[in-house]
């Protein structure tokens, strides 16, 4: 029987490329590209199992992606202040490839904050769980990213999913609320008021009939709200907002074994995903429930094939089966193995051995 632990890191370890990266699917075409998001969490899987060299890696990868653009980054920022619009060639990207270049051959929705948000995160985990110092070029880049992030978050962008663009997503002012605490924890700078003014948006907001929801305009929920609580800390565990809304997750996204992004998601039918279903279970243990996330755990660790691989997601309880053929032949087999959700199961399987 394959040790999905070791299995995981070994699948991480060996889609990392040369310059640090991590490829989010290397089997996927359209995934052969590395996110700030995907690798964020990536990182603070292998931060957590003592691979800070790996971690270190992408950390670098990531700094060097920023530096590389840190002209454009302070245009940016000015006329973020100025209230004037930022093109589409001045804003920051969500993803690039291996090489950190921009990767604009393909169509592809760029304008996405929550991934940025992540990496700080991320970085001040790797920090603390490492021992060690932060690289000064680490440092600026984090900065940079800080104040591009403290004059934008409240501008509409492509929520994590990469989907509406119109609208200003509560999972994506979440990350950005846990990057800008946890890099205010580094380097000791007081972002209080911006990080006052996130809550308060989301407060007023993004609150309906006593649960978060997905984004402005919206009635609904999204899996994505669990990082209200884990990681990024927005909300406290015990919030009732946050009961109401996990209760909701449960009832409208789990109709199987795992967890679906939102309820009207048809990406390959709207599967359940093995990424989320671990964030679930990351949600319980934080909460101390340990049986609840144990069966989580569980489902998840039948899902991997016989060489351990995890995908995406799993075609089952789709929201609309319709859609599950003209995914496949568009685009080919689900993505297997995602990096993601190798990542995410180590997160979970973790809170069972602290």
């Amino acid at each position: 029987m394959v040790n999905l632990v070791e299995t995981s890191i070994i699948i991480i370890q060996k889609f990392q490329s040369e310059s640090g990266a991590y490829v989010a699917s290397p089997n996927f075409p359209t995934y052969n590209y590395c996110w700030f998001r995907d690798g964020a969490f990536t990182a603070y899987a292998m931060d957590l199992y003592g691979q800070t060299e790996s971690s270190r890696r992408f950390h670098l990868w990531a700094s060097k992606v920023i530096l590389d653009r840190k002209e454009m980054i302070l245009i940016a920022i000015e006329k973020a202040r100025k209230g004037l619009p930022i093109t589409i060639q001045k804003q920051l990207h969500t993803r690039y490839t291996l090489e950190g270049e921009d990767g604009t051959k393909d169509e592809w929705p760029n304008f996405q904050l929550d991934g940025l948000g992540t990496w700080l995160w991320s970085l001040q985990q790797h920090k603390a769980n490492s021992n060690l110092e932060i690289p000064e070029d680490c440092l600026e880049a984090a900065k940079l990213v800080a104040d591009y992030l403290s004059v934008l978050w409240h501008q509409p962008c492509y929520d994590c999913w990469e989907e509406f663009p119109d609208d200003i997503h509560t999972h994506t002012l979440a990350a950005i609320y846990g990057g800008l605490n946890a890099l205010s924890i580094m380097d000791g700078k007081d972002r209080s008021g911006t990080l006052k003014e996130i809550q308060k948006f989301v407060n007023e907001q993004l609150v309906y009939d006593g649960f978060f929801v997905k984004k402005t305009h919206s009635f609904t929920v999204d899996a994505s709200l669990l990082g209200l609580v884990v990681p990024y800390g927005l909300v406290a565990i015990d919030d009732q907002r946050f009961d109401a809304t996990l209760e909701r997750i449960e009832n409208s996204l789990r109709k199987g074994g795992g967890l679906h992004r939102y309820p009207t998601d048809t990406y390959y039918g709207g599967g359940e995903w093995i990424l989320l279903t671990a964030w679930l279970g990351w949600v319980y243990a934080s909460r101390d429930d340990m049986e609840k996330a144990g069966e989580l755990l569980s489902w998840i660790e039948k899902q991997a094939d016989t060489n351990g691989n995890l995908p995406e997601q799993i075609p089952a309880t789709l929201n609309d089966p319709n859609y599950y053929q003209p995914w496949l032949r568009q685009w080919g087999e689900i993505a297997k193995p995602l990096l993601w959700s190798h990542a995410q199961y180590l997160i979970l399987k973790k809170q069972f051995q602290n």
